[in-house]
């Protein structure tokens, strides 16, 4: 059994540095991946990265929208889509949680949001601008809820839906987020089958023939194989990530995770905080742990975190 609080570091510091990881293959196709083994925050020499520009061991937006939510928790105890909308707002305008306070990657539908926001526009009716914006925006900053979270199942969903809907609207995306929502819960609990535990949860909360129901059952499809693309799209980015965490080790899943191309950044991250809270921090490796920077940033946000587990 592992420490609860080795589980809450992992899950937080697994997210930020697989998508650091992740970074400079963003938008590479499969095929120029480097090998599993040449796969590290600096890549090989001859290996043309995404940013050149950013520095090795650098998040995302990903990171840094994780960070704002679990700022946003810790501050208001709660979801709070104004406060929320103003940190992301802050963060894409003056780098707030950003390495560097440098913004450098923002998906087109998130940007078009937050445009909305600075210009006036109610957050939850930002959200919802585009309806058929299918991205994976809210699911990759949405382990942090589970880690702060302490209430029931049916509160944790309700939350998951919410906070999507600060950004990413459609239905598709707020159920993405409830079942891997539910899913890290069961194994940050050491469930033994905690993605089927997950699914049977969401079964039971959302009603016969509900929207959410509906969506679960004929986009999500729980019950296909582990398998994706790495793609933006939600769920694929959620089936790419179950694919990448049937890897036995933290490594493991943040490489083959990558290794998919495409959206490498979003995938490891959305796969690498499940294996941190799945192996713990210790199984992080350390020479990762040492890469990561910004880690002034992130201490004293963790320690909050931590406080609320002792």
């Amino acid at each position: 059994m592992i420490a609860r609080q080795d589980q809450i570091t992992g899950g937080l510091l697994g997210l930020l540095i697989g998508d650091a990881v992740g970074v400079p293959y963003e938008f590479t196709s499969p095929d120029s991946i480097p090998p599993l083994d040449q796969i590290e925050m600096t890549p090989p020499a001859d290996f043309r990265r995404t940013y050149p520009g950013i520095a090795p061991g650098t998040w995302s937006d990903d990171g840094a929208q994780a960070l704002c939510l679990l700022a946003s928790l810790l501050d208001c105890g709660r979801v709070d889509p104004d406060d929320l909308g103003q940190r992301f707002l802050n963060w894409y305008q003056r780098g707030y949680l950003a390495i560097a306070n440098r913004v450098f990657d923002v998906g087109g539908h998130t940007a078009r949001v937050l445009g909305a926001i600075a210009n006036g526009t109610p957050i939850l009716e930002a959200g919802a601008i585009n309806p058929n914006a299918k991205g994976n925006g809210s699911l990759m900053r949405v382990l942090p809820l589970v880690l702060w979270h302490q209430g029931s199942d049916a509160e944790l969903v309700e939350a998951a839906h919410l906070q999507s809907r600060t950004t990413h609207g459609a239905l598709t995306c707020q159920v993405c987020c409830a079942l891997y929502c539910l899913w890290a819960r069961y194994v940050l609990h050491e469930d033994p089958h905690p993605w089927a535990a997950a699914v049977a949860t969401l079964r039971y909360l959302y009603p016969a023939r509900s929207p959410q129901r509906m969506e679960l059952e004929n986009t999500i499809r729980p019950d296909d194989p582990p398998q994706g693309e790495g793609t933006g799209y939600v769920v694929d980015c959620l089936h790419s990530a179950r694919y990448a965490l049937t890897a036995p080790s933290y490594e493991l899943v943040v490489k083959r995770a990558i290794a998919l191309g495409h959206d490498t950044d979003t995938t490891a991250c959305v796969a690498g905080g499940i294996a941190g809270l799945r192996d713990g921090v210790t199984a992080i490796p350390q020479r990762w742990r040492d890469q990561l920077l910004g880690q002034e940033i992130v201490e004293p946000l963790l320690e909050q975190l931590l406080q609320r587990w002792r």
